[in-house]
């Protein structure tokens, strides 16, 4: 099963788009996503310089414009995609990207979004001197304890052995005199503490422009950096992209869920290298492949080849198809028969493990076709549970 993923601020290098540009097509695309953006991307992609590009305004709609537009020279044809993909996720910002390649959202929508994201979130972190800064090594356990004594966030939690603190400057500078045991720390190089309640001045603005987005449900698994779940409603993702803004990103959380999925390889989106890294230490036995540059193309096509099932969700279905979010227990309501109806926002049940218990919800309710789980069965993250025919939706 692929996974592909995109990756998140700080993964952008000077001129890393350099190679793509050759490509007349690739170039005409990014002209586009530059005037709907209202950026120099091909500047930004090309002859900025590091700085430049760190800029938290200029690199987040720079890394969701190339994610999107390598996906295209990967899969000229999008319906291509559906067919290999099993799921897709991204880091930070990437969540963009890949609720854009599921078609959740237009790639203009994605990239006014982004735009929008990325001023507040620079805006935010202009308020006060605030920063992040890589815990790598030391015991999980340990390492969280230090930070909560230091009153730092655990913002971006990686996986084994790296976990990103956020806070003000003088609590990062506490936490570098008194770290964690057996840990290396390493300032990084960003405007803020993003997934902190630093960022919550941009998710107010985000949320006013997300109102006047369309949604569509994904055709393809996504899953979120939340929690790791598996999200099939479309509104749902787009919600939990704004919010994620002020949240930890728990990609840790995230890979377990693609092993549960039961990946068997992991594509990364340029500018590749820093997912797929993580994936090498952290999801053993998953082959990983970094698309970095044009002429690795036939490669990546041959891996995802390899790799590729058809995404599990129907493209076009004369009803919709509720599906786990998470691995465990499911718990189904008493009362909902076949042939019943159900109110929108309704729950059929939730999905129960060790770590919480995760409500699943019909967003539209309709006519309940067919359950295709029973009441205790165990479940794995994107397995339907129930089919329905909507009520006053077209399908």
């Amino acid at each position: 099963m692929l996974v592909i993923a995109a990756p998140g601020q700080g993964a952008q290098k000077p001129g890393f788009l350099t190679p793509w540009l050759e490509d007349p097509a690739f170039a005409d695309r990014l002209g586009w996503l530059s005037a709907v953006s209202s950026m120099d991307l091909v500047h930004y992609g090309t002859e900025a310089d590091a700085e430049t590009i760190r800029d938290t305004a200029v690199a987040q709609p720079l890394l969701v414009a190339a994610g999107l537009l390598a996906a295209l020279e990967l899969f000229p044809h999008p319906a291509d995609a559906f067919d290999r993909i099993g799921a897709v996720a991204g880091h930070s910002v990437g969540e963009l990207t890949a609720a854009t390649g599921a078609g959740v959202i237009t790639a203009e929508q994605a990239m006014v979004l982004v735009r929008e994201r990325g001023k507040a979130m620079a805006s935010a972190a202009a308020v006060s001197a605030t920063g992040m800064t890589a815990v790598l090594g030391g015991d999980r356990d340990q390492v969280l304890a230090k930070l909560e004594a230091h009153q730092l966030v655990a913002a971006n939690d990686n996986g084994p052995g790296q976990i990103v603190a956020a806070g003000t400057q003088e609590q990062l500078a506490a936490l570098a005199e008194d770290p964690p045991e057996k840990a290396r720390l390493s300032p990084l190089s960003v405007a803020g503490a993003f997934h902190t309640e630093h960022m919550a001045p941009a998710v107010d603005v985000l949320a006013g422009f997300a109102k006047s987005v369309s949604t569509h449900d994904p055709r393809t698994p996504i899953v979120s950096n939340r929690d790791g779940q598996v999200v099939h409603d479309g509104r749902d993702v787009l919600r939990r992209i704004v919010s994620q803004v002020r949240h930890p990103v728990r990609w840790d959380l995230c890979m377990d869920a693609m092993l549960d999925l039961g990946v068997t390889g992991f594509l990364e989106m340029p500018p590749a290298g820093t997912l797929t890294g993580i994936a090498k230490r952290a999801m053993k036995g998953v082959e990983t492949f970094a698309l970095k540059t044009p002429d690795q193309l036939d490669e990546a096509r041959a891996f995802a080849d390899l790799h590729g099932v058809a995404s599990p969700i129907d493209a076009a279905p004369t009803w919709r198809m509720l599906v786990a979010p998470a691995k465990g227990t499911f718990k189904q309501e008493p009362d909902l028969r076949e042939g019943g109806l159900i109110d929108p926002e309704r729950s059929i049940g939730s999905v129960a493990n060790r770590r919480d218990e995760t409500p699943v919800r019909a967003p539209y309710g309709g006519t309940i076709v067919e359950w295709l789980v029973e009441d205790g069965d165990l479940v794995s993250p994107g397995q339907p549970l129930i089919r329905l025919h909507p009520e006053g939706v077209n399908a």
